[in-house]
């Protein structure tokens, strides 16, 4: 595990850029539980931290496109394969990220 950030600089609802171990990343913290994709969209390799959070999921700003938060996988064309899912930990209020493994 790696620390990606503070949790107090992670906004509800509103996606982060980090780079952990010279993978990027995207936060996104929904109340006290924070989820870690892959920062690239499976369609169009653009970062999905560029995106807003939606009731499908994270959405690329570009196509529109959304990923399952939990599972990374497509929930909207026009992509089609799943995005990258990491573990994360939160101790003592700091995000750390594993990008070693994935969760998909």
């Amino acid at each position: 595990m790696t620390r990606a950030c503070a949790l107090a600089d992670l906004l509800d609802g509103k996606p982060h850029a980090v780079e952990v171990d010279d993978v990027a990343v995207v936060l996104v913290r929904q109340g006290d539980q924070v989820h870690a994709l892959a920062d690239s969209c499976s369609h169009a390799e653009l970062a999905l931290s560029e995106g807003e959070l939606t009731r499908k999921g994270l959405e690329c700003w570009l196509h529109g496109s959304c990923f399952d938060l939990r599972t990374g996988a497509p929930s909207s064309p026009p992509a089609t394969e799943p995005v990258d899912v990491f573990l994360v930990s939160i101790v003592d209020d700091q995000v750390h990220v594993d990008v070693t493994t994935t969760l998909n």
